[in-house]
């Protein structure tokens, strides 16, 4: 399938989002979950209740459920956002942001919109990563979208995804790294 154009801000805006919620492992809640506002949803889990036409002696299916403590939020940082792991590049607009301190490793994910170029964004969130010990891997993008990874340790990942259109960069950040990473 051959695609034509380039990509739209608002277009990659709204993947930007499904990535951070997908991230963050947010679903709709539990019965039982809230949402703290309207733009920042927090998510809680409640045991399993056992199914009375489940056999006996069969593990019950579990359905996926919201981890808890996974939190999000649209067009603000999320409440606790770990800003020394992922800073915000001067001038930003937040798009979206997510924040599980609780799974395994740790997730924190932004979506921001910048006016400036890719190769800015890009050599910004370079510094601030590798000032913070992790390694760049080789590679700068893929198709049309500036995409930069980072490692620390052995499973402590960052990667950073910028596009550029007419003098306006939209980026997405995901960083997964240890609960004591993020203080």
């Amino acid at each position: 399938m051959k695609l034509f154009g380039r990509p739209r801000p608002q277009g990659l805006a709204v993947l930007a989002v499904g990535v951070a919620v997908a991230v963050s492992a947010c679903s709709p809640a539990a019965p039982g979950g809230s949402a703290t506002s309207p733009s920042t949803a927090s998510v809680t889990t409640a045991a399993p209740s056992p199914s009375a036409s489940q056999p006996s002696g069969q593990p019950a299916a579990t359905p996926s459920a919201p981890v808890a403590g996974a939190t999000a939020a649209v067009g603000e940082l999320v409440a606790g956002f770990p800003q020394q792991l992922i800073p915000l590049i001067p001038g930003v607009t937040v798009q979206s942001s997510s924040y599980d301190k609780n799974s395994s490793p740790a997730s924190a994910a932004l979506v921001g919109r910048v006016q400036g170029t890719a190769s800015a964004v890009a050599a910004f969130y370079t510094k601030a990563f590798e000032d913070q010990g992790f390694k760049a891997i080789p590679g700068d993008a893929v198709g049309d979208v500036t995409t930069k990874d980072f490692l620390r340790g052995d499973i402590e990942t960052v990667n950073v995804s910028i596009t550029e259109i007419d003098g306006m960069a939209t980026f997405t950040i995901g960083a997964n790294v240890s609960g004591g990473s993020i203080k």
